[in-house]
């Protein structure tokens, strides 16, 4: 279920909720759903490589959360949130683990699997996890791009 969950104007702190409950689809339909909100906070269209680069870190950080809910949750991931504050974004997706996220060692260069949280680690200004409904919410946050103020619009007026 695609809820907006708009909370007020623009320049006020901003919730969207999707609901997945499961694997099927997930890091598409996620994918898709933070691009949408990602357009409708100004992020995208990109105005220049820097917040290009912005918005398609987060699109992959969203699906390497997602996908880690795919393969490592009973179920596949229940909810992904996007919370847009003006200042930072946090991106949540909930699922009926209980087991937290373990950043492995090193991943082995060359071999699949294992490089999601490396990512997220690398990408994000910070993430972590905590109990949820008998599972967990994996979330991570993000500062807005450069240029983009807390209402949402360029900082140039256009």
């Amino acid at each position: 279920m695609d809820r907006p969950g708009n909370c007020g104007p623009p320049g006020r702190e901003q919730t969207r909720r999707l609901v997945l409950g499961g694997s099927a689809g997930a890091v598409q339909r996620s994918r898709e759903f933070s691009r949408r909100a990602l357009v409708s906070w100004h992020w995208l269209p990109a105005v220049d490589e820097d917040r290009r680069a912005a918005a398609e870190d987060v699109l992959l950080m969203v699906s390497e959360l997602v996908t880690n809910a795919c393969l490592h949750a009973p179920g596949g991931p229940r909810e992904l949130r996007l919370h847009w504050d003006g200042a930072r974004l946090r991106v949540e997706v909930a699922d009926a683990s209980p087991v937290p996220p373990r950043l492995r060692p090193s991943a082995t260069t060359g071999r699949p699997g294992g490089h999601g949280l490396r990512v997220v680690d690398r990408l994000a200004a910070a993430w972590g996890s905590r109990p949820e409904d008998g599972g967990k919410q994996v979330w991570l946050e993000v500062a807005r791009p450069p240029a983009l103020t807390a209402a949402g619009a360029d900082g140039d007026g256009g």
